[in-house]
């Protein structure tokens, strides 16, 4: 399996800057040596994360995140390690040379999805060139040409088609030399026979568009197969299902392209479908996405929560439209993201609408988006009868329970204020609701704990390694200070027993065995990020509240004989917890004795055991 070796991460860190790609992500704020930021990985009010450009770290003291450049790209992007440093390497230049070791089962994963990505990256070509040339792909062209496809969108998107006769795909599959199973794991094919690959397969759609659906760095990783002949017995969009690839619970559609754009725009329009997403680039209005058939999930919302704050829900006037609007409220508010909403005419989707109405008329119902509140406020006016006690009293009580999810109390307050005054209520009937609603979710959780779906109980919480105090700072010495280090490299044998049993000692002798550069910050961040994540956790909070002192061999010296002092007190201890057994015979004794007498003789001459 290939693995990045140390001195390429070193590379990477050396060219770049921990602050330039952070504030890439979040807006920094200089506050004398350091920057700081609303952390990104918890919710907070009052910034406690810090980015420290001496050093090329990060640290959050409300939630304890921290580590370097690479460190946070990937917990922010949710990102493997690897792609986070390539990430890094394609931004700063520095060329990735991978270095091969044994691992036959990660090394068999690693060549099945990359076969899968070339499955699909290759397919779409073969789907695209079908779409453009094949005659029996004249209906697709003809519903294309009338939702306004130009022959330089259909290439810019790679749309397909997939025709009635499949056997065109498995001929060509077979050619490039893809097997059966590699067809079925990558989500094109499906089983004829369930769990029995040896009765064949079969391609799961026909005569349907195919958008091919991307990972964020463009991968093909999935396709959305339309309907080109109405069939209600099927939907009218059929996915990819899941796969060692493709999670639609957690990619949207189009955001490969989008990126960019929501950053720079502040705020990401939501659609129902592709082909709105694919219209409203193509006019100008890069920052569209959609979710691809489960709506818009927690998952979602930590996703988009990367690029931006805002959402603008851009959904059908239909039920249908309105329910999605908030269930997606509900995903998008748990990751603070506040939410927009635009009321469609009915019958009219995006695309439809731009094309009756123009993009000038759509930015117009861009800027006329309203809160989700008053979306929801004038949708029940237009739809049920106010006047009604128990109506109204249905519509309170879910304005309520939504109105608690919001988590910024200032932001709660003023909902609850202007929901109040438009129900005709008193703030105070209304924050009772609110109340009750929080009572009544807490027992629906209790009720329903049995039976919680274990994909959404959060991931396991990483505990930093515990760290003697003594050892801790020596960690600290050696990895800021090259004469400290040099010191501490010469008292070796004197720690050896000592780190043995002593808390965070095996970080201490990593330290002094793999010996990184104190004076290169990149070369301590490329020696950090190599442990274990507790381990890395550790060093990392162990940066955050020391100053490198002006004699940094006098400080290693003082906590060095502070460790060692500890360790023979305890074991002098331990030795005299021996001595009051009462079968011990008169040689087990004078042994122990023996061993007290020559750790207080240590403990007296402590100073001089060190190496000058």
């Amino acid at each position: 399996m290939a693995f990045i070796p140390e001195e390429t991460i070193q590379a990477i860190l050396d060219q770049t800057d921990i602050v330039d790609v952070i504030s890439g992500y979040i807006p920094l704020k200089r506050t004398g040596g350091t920057f700081k930021a609303n952390c990104p990985f918890h919710n907070e009010k009052t910034p406690s994360f810090n980015v420290n450009p001496a050093r090329q770290f990060f640290y959050c003291f409300g939630c304890g995140e921290g580590g370097s450049a690479i460190t946070f790209v990937q917990k922010y992007e949710n990102l493997p390690f690897v792609d986070a440093v390539k990430k890094l390497a394609d931004r700063s230049g520095v060329p990735i040379i991978e270095e091969v070791y044994n691992d036959p089962h990660a090394e068999k994963r690693r060549r099945s999805k990359s076969r899968l990505v070339q499955l699909h990256n290759e397919s779409a070509k073969l789907f695209h060139q079908l779409l453009r040339e094949s005659p029996d792909a004249q209906i697709a062209r003809d519903y294309l040409k009338k939702r306004g496809f130009t022959a330089d969108s259909k290439e810019r998107w790679l749309i397909g088609w997939m025709p009635e006769n499949t056997a065109i795909f498995l001929k060509w599959a077979e050619e490039k030399g893809f097997t059966e199973r590699e067809l079925y794991d990558s989500g094109i094919c499906g089983l004829k026979e369930k769990g029995n690959l040896s009765k064949g397969i079969y391609v799961n759609w026909r005569n349907r568009l195919l958008f091919p659906i991307h990972n964020d760095y463009g991968d093909i990783i999935g396709y959305s197969a339309r309907q080109l002949i109405n069939n209600p017995k099927a939907g009218k969009y059929i996915n990819t299902r899941q796969t060692q690839l493709f999670d639609k619970s957690r990619t949207f559609f189009g955001l490969d392209k989008a990126r960019r754009p929501i950053s720079q725009a502040k705020r990401a329009i939501l659609c129902e479908g592709q082909i709105d997403v694919i219209a409203l680039s193509e006019q100008g209005i890069k920052n569209a996405i959609c979710a691809l058939g489960t709506g818009t999930t927690e998952r979602h919302a930590r996703l988009l929560k990367r690029y931006t704050k805002e959402a603008v829900l851009c959904y059908d006037s239909d039920a249908a439209g309105h329910k999605a609007t908030t269930r997606a409220f509900k995903a998008l508010v748990k990751e603070d993201v506040n939410v927009l909403c635009v009321t469609m005419p009915e019958g009219e989707d995006p695309d439809s609408y731009i094309q009756t109405h123009g993009v000038e008329a759509f930015q117009q119902l861009l800027k006329n988006a309203q809160e989700f509140f008053d979306y929801k406020l004038s949708h029940a006016a237009s739809t049920i009868d106010l006047n009604s006690s128990k109506e109204k009293s249905d519509l309170t009580s879910e304005l309520s329970e939504l109105a608690q999810m919001v988590g910024d109390k200032v932001v709660q307050d003023k909902i609850v204020s202007r929901v109040a005054a438009r129900l005709d209520i008193s703030e105070h009937e209304f924050r009772e609701r609110m109340v009750k609603s929080i009572t009544k979710k807490k027992f629906e959780k209790s009720r329903a704990s049995n039976y919680r779906d274990p994909s959404e109980i959060p991931a396991e919480v990483i505990e930093p390694t515990q760290m003697d105090g003594t050892v801790a700072y020596l960690c600290f010495l050696a990895l800021s200070s090259d004469i400290a280090l040099d010191w501490l490299c010469e008292q070796v044998e004197a720690l050896h027993e000592p780190l043995a049993v002593t808390p965070g000692g095996h970080l201490l002798n990593q330290i002094l065995s793999r010996k990184p550069d104190p004076s290169k910050t990149s070369s301590v961040q490329s020696f950090i990020i190599t442990l274990p994540p507790d381990d890395q956790l550790a060093l990392q909070r162990n940066f955050t509240d020391k100053v490198l002192p002006d004699d940094p061999i006098r400080a290693a010296e003082e906590t060095m004989s502070m460790l060692i002092n500890k360790y023979l007190q305890e074991r002098e201890a331990a030795i005299r917890n021996k001595l009051r057994q009462p079968d011990l015979s008169a040689k087990q004794r004078t042994t122990l004795l023996s061993e007290v007498q020559e750790i207080q003789g240590l403990l007296k001459n402590l100073p001089q055991r060190f190496i000058r």
